[in-house]
Order: C-alpha cells, then structure tokens, then sequence
C-alpha cells in the first residue's frame, strides 16, 4: 500500500466534527420545518404540489452545482466563475449543436468546454501559486466574454432540440420532473463518496490541514486540481440541463449565481476556511434559501427586500461559521 493509501488521521477528533455536521443539519431541517409550517397558514398556495414542484424545480439544477462547490470549498478552495461557466457550456453546446452536431455530443462538448476553465484554473492555482479567488474571478470574466464571443451577444434559439434531449429538462417521471431526479441521483452519489471514499476523504484532510495532508503522502496539488475541475465540470452539465430545460442558450444566463451556491454552500455547513461540510447539508442549505424565495413571492414582498433578506442569510451563515471555527481553535 501506497503512503497516500495509508488511513489518515485529522487534525481535529472526528466524532467531534460528525457532530458538528449533524447539528448544522439538524438545525437546518429544523429551520425548513418551521418555515413550512408558517407559510402552510400564511398561504393557501405554499403547499400545493405545483409550488412544492416549482421550488424544487428552482433548486435542483443550481444544486448540482452546489455539490461541486461545496467539495472545492472542504478542499479550501472558492470558485466565482461557476455561473459563467454555467453559460460556457450552454452557449458551446447550443453553437455546436446549430452548426449540425448532434444534440448529445454538443453536450459533451459544452461540459469539456466547462472542465477545460477547470483545468485551467486548476493549473493556474496548483502549479502558478494563484489563490482561488483571484483565479476564479479572472475566468469568471474570461467564461462570460467567450459566451458573448460565441453568441455575438445574442441568445441562440434551440427550439428544433429533439424531445428526447429535451426530456432531461423537461420531462417527468410519475409526475416529477426529471431534473430533480438527476439532481438527487448526483446529490446521493456524491454524498457517499465524501463520507466513504478514500480519494474523496482526502479532499477533508487536505482541508483540515494542508501541511499535515502533505507530510502524510497526500499529493495536495492533484487533490485541488481535481476538486477544481469536478467543480467546474458539474457546473457544465448544469449548463446543457438548463439548455435543455429552456430550450435556448443565453449569453446573459448565470449572474450572480455564483452567490447563490456558495451561500447555500456555506449554509450547510462547509466552511470558507476548508475541512468542513457534507453534501446533505448543502442540499438542505439549497431548499432553504428556494423555500425563502418562494416564500417571499407568495408574500408578496418587494423583489428588492428579497435580495436584502438573502443577503442577510448569507451574512449569518458566514458568521456562524466563523464562530464555530474559533470555537474549534
């Protein structure tokens, strides 16, 4: 066995940080409940089956990208470019698929096109010694002008797409619709792999304790780049569900999405510091900020106050986490 196979051991207990996991989730699930329960009398509306399938429906695409970002942010790395990459790939794979291609191979380039930003952003953080987010930033805005290159700036209408690419965005099954089930498949996979894969464990240790992973035969360069790389591939299969969805590809689509999944990110746990987060508590962060928004808009409340009350929520998970994270030291 490989030094890099040998079981490691973190620098924090790790029956503490389980327990800190199932409290954030807990808590989270509480949070939902109670929420659910008061809109359920606010609004005659909340919990019909066509509202429960609209947010659900809102989430489930953007929380595939969230279980990208979180695994980046355990690794302690952040990536702003996903929403533009999320267009990246849409806009490959609507060009690819006008220029006679077919539907399923435009969409194997669209998300090669997406994990090439990776690849790159990758190499420029593990072999360059750039941070994250100075990267991220940089191809946030290289991502969205080779959308605009791509498109001239104007939207690509896919409507001769056949039913059967646009099943997966706009198909059910029994009455749900295919993209949520994607999204749990993905979700549930993911989720086992963090919490039983050895290659995935590492992305935890070499967040915990970059030095201590690299002293125990982690090679924590390949561990980020990969991190970054699966990030920003999962950000372009978002991009050829939400082409298939919408039946087009916008060179606008995905600003400020980038906030969105890292505040759903953080919501459920993972910490902007790295060693810390689940991909349950990501999903569970990701329905409560689509159970706020829809919440507000059966409330009728200001869109303006909507992005205010967001904000706040993203500034008290932030706080939280810092909090924990002193208390830990």
């Amino acid at each position: 066995m490989a030094v890099g196979d040998m079981p490691i051991t973190s620098t924090e207990p790790k029956a503490r940080r389980m327990n800190l996991h199932s409290m954030r989730e807990g808590g989270l699930i509480v949070i939902i409940l109670a929420i659910c329960i008061a809109m359920s009398f606010a609004s005659p509306y909340f919990m019909t089956w066509g509202n429960v399938k609209a947010m659900m429906l809102s989430f489930a695409v953007d929380g595939i990208v969230v279980v990208g970002m979180t695994i980046l942010l355990i690794v302690g790395g952040i990536d702003l470019s996903v929403g533009s990459v999320v267009c990246l790939s849409m806009t490959v794979s609507g060009s690819l698929f006008l220029a006679g291609a077919a539907p399923w191979l435009a969409s194997i380039g669209g998300i090669a096109a997406a994990a090439l930003v990776g690849v790159c952003m990758g190499l420029c953080v593990t072999m360059v010694g750039l941070s994250y987010f100075i990267t991220s930033l940089a191809f946030m805005v290289i991502a969205r002008g080779l959308s605009m290159l791509i498109t001239q700036g104007t939207p690509l209408s896919l409507f001769t797409l056949p039913p059967t690419f646009k099943f997966i965005g706009q198909g059910t099954i029994e009455g749900v619709p295919f993209v949520i089930v994607i999204f749990v498949v993905i979700a549930l996979i993911f989720d086992v792999l963090l919490r039983r894969a050895t290659v995935f464990r590492r992305f935890l240790y070499t967040g915990s304790n970059e030095q201590a992973a690299r002293y125990s035969g982690i090679n924590v360069k390949r561990v980020k780049f990969g991190a970054t790389v699966l990030c920003s591939g999962l950000a372009g299969l978002a991009g050829v569900i939400y082409m298939a969805r919408f039946g087009s590809a916008t060179p606008t689509f995905g600003v400020g999405m980038e906030l969105n999944v890292i505040a759903a990110a953080v919501i459920g746990g993972a910490s902007l510091n790295g060693g810390s987060g689940s991909i349950l508590g990501a999903v569970l962060g990701v329905a409560l900020l689509s159970i706020v928004s829809s919440s507000l808009l059966l409330l009728d409340v200001s869109v303006y106050w909507q992005d205010m009350i967001r904000g706040c929520i993203l500034l008290a998970a932030v706080a939280a986490d810092h909090f924990m994270q002193k208390r830990k030291a």
